[in-house]
């Protein structure tokens, strides 16, 4: 007898269904698995037999062929446990023969007991099984959470073998798993807010254009002025996540393993803030078996890398590729992934190595060469990707010690930051709707602005011109820099109200990318 029972796998951060078909003869006992299994895939013969046993089933004494199609592409992981043992107890008469199984897709990891523990990639196993017909999947109950917000399908949380087996022939009926309703994390980061900053009203101005218009921003001051305490309340100013935003970001990081266990859709904006030792592929993903780095880790929130001149200069220089295509293409033998890496960039950095270049106070014991070598380690094409450079000062005592006016709340600064990125969103939507040849697809907000885009939207009035042309003589711009002033200047406007660009908005945008030329 023949069975065939549907799984799925993992290509990327994209499903794909995976047939495990047993043939079951009555000659001698063995049990030989084929369709290209890697060791995980291969040990999953003893896991199958003792949680057959131990779950109170005799395992069946035939010769069994487990064969795993597409037979051609490597099978990985642990996620296809489940399906091949349905498919030997359907083979064998456990599972009654008559069970339908062409609408049932499997997957869970065995215990020898006969629990079923949870895997990698749960939501993108779920999507492929309903975009391949299937309408019922069965896994873990700890990955029920995220499989079950794809509609469609019916989700079953199967604790053990015993459970699905008497499902399956009709003796106790499981449930569908309802999945709580989607709603954004809007208090993940109540406690990291605005109001806990004394002063730097600058540099929160600056950090409220970044998240209104998705810009990427450099950090530069002495230690101990506020850089990283600014940097990780970004989060708690930026849009709530949407639910096709809070997906894409679940689907990742189930692929990578980082989701909590049950805790279903990532419902907050993730913040990565890897250490400087980090190695390349460890940030831009890779591997024998490609896996997500930080940057996919951070899709759709903020990636921080303080004391960006101590990171080594190959994995600096490897974000100049995904900051422009959002998207980072790993290649390796055995194939070819994409992952997505939208994500806000955030840096800081000293002046220099003692980190007192320019303070007022505090006397600098760099040389000139020791202080050219600290910054000739950010290279000019990365900097010209980051749209906003801003210096933090040094605080008087007067300013750390004040209490008489205190300082705005995130909870503020998110309202003007949410309506301006409604005014972009409305505008690109409706330029979309007007003309579908204009390449809108993946621009979400200012920062995203393609050149054709920027042409239509970051129309600016005759004084502003001017302002733009004074900057790009006296700075030396570049082409990509005077774009990201045009993008960054049309989220000043968006903040304002303004359906033109002014030359107010065009100086203080020019402001927000100086320092390039004062340091460097």
């Amino acid at each position: 007898m023949v069975s065939s029972v549907y799984s799925a796998g993992i290509s990327g951060i994209d499903g794909y269904i995976v047939t495990a078909e047993c043939n079951a003869t009555n000659m001698l006992p063995s049990f030989e698995l084929v369709g290209l299994p890697d060791a995980a895939v291969r040990e999953a013969k003893e896991r199958i037999r003792a949680a057959v046993e131990n779950s109170g089933y005799r395992f069946p004494e035939l010769s069994l062929t487990l064969n795993l199609a597409p037979a051609d592409k490597r099978k990985e992981g642990s996620a296809h446990d489940l399906a091949m043992l349905v498919a030997i107890l359907h083979a064998g008469g456990v599972v009654e023969t008559g069970v339908d199984m062409s609408c049932r897709c499997f997957s869970g990891e065995l215990s020898l007991s006969g629990q079923i523990r949870p895997v990698r990639g749960t939501l993108s196993m779920c999507v492929a099984a309903r975009d391949a017909g299937l309408g019922e999947f069965y896994t873990s109950p700890a990955n029920a959470a995220e499989a079950a917000v794809v509609e469609g399908m019916r989700v079953y949380a199967v604790p053990d073998v015993k459970t699905l087996v008497d499902h399956l022939n009709g003796e106790t009926i499981l449930e569908p798993f309802s999945p709580p309703p989607f709603d954004s994390d809007g208090d993940a980061y109540a406690g990291l807010d605005f109001a806990d900053v004394k002063g730097q009203a600058r540099v929160k101005r600056a950090l409220e254009i970044a998240a209104a218009g998705g810009h990427n921003v450099l950090l530069i001051g002495p230690p101990g002025t506020g850089k990283s305490m600014l940097a990780k309340r970004l989060p708690s100013i930026l849009p709530p996540l949407t639910f096709e935003e809070s997906l894409e970001t679940t689907k990742i990081h189930s692929v990578a393993g980082t989701l909590p266990e049950g805790g279903g859709l990532v419902r907050v904006r993730p913040f990565r803030s890897p250490h400087h030792t980090m190695s390349a592929p460890s940030l831009v993903g890779g591997g024998k078996n490609p896996m997500p780095g930080e940057i996919s880790l951070a899709h759709n929130g903020v990636l921080f890398l303080d004391e960006l001149p101590e990171f080594n200069k190959l994995v600096t220089e490897s974000l100049r590729q995904p900051l422009e295509d959002r998207r980072v293409t790993i290649t390796r033998a055995n194939g070819r992934v994409t992952y997505p890496s939208s994500f806000q960039l955030v840096c800081a950095m000293n002046p220099c190595r003692c980190g007192y270049y320019g303070h007022p106070t505090h006397p600098c014991v760099c040389s000139q060469k020791d202080i050219h070598n600290y910054l000739s380690k950010i290279s000019g094409p990365l900097l010209d990707r980051i749209d906003i450079q801003i210096e933090v000062p040094s605080l008087s005592f007067d300013e750390l010690s004040s209490t008489n006016a205190p300082s705005e709340s995130s909870s503020s600064i998110r309202e003007r930051v949410v309506k301006a990125r409604r005014i972009a969103a409305e505008r690109i939507a409706s330029v979309h709707d007007e003309d579908a040849d204009v390449p809108v697809g993946g621009v979400r907000c200012n920062a995203d602005l393609t050149p054709r885009l920027i042409r239509r939207f970051c129309v600016t009035d005759a004084e502003a011109k001017r302002v733009l042309e004074s900057a790009f003589d006296r700075m030396g711009m570049s082409a990509r820099a005077y774009d990201r002033i045009l993008r960054v200047a049309r989220t000043v406007a968006d903040l304002a109200g303004s359906d033109t660009i002014t030359a107010a908005h065009v100086a203080e945008a020019v402001q927000l990318r100086s320092l390039d030329r004062k340091y460097w």
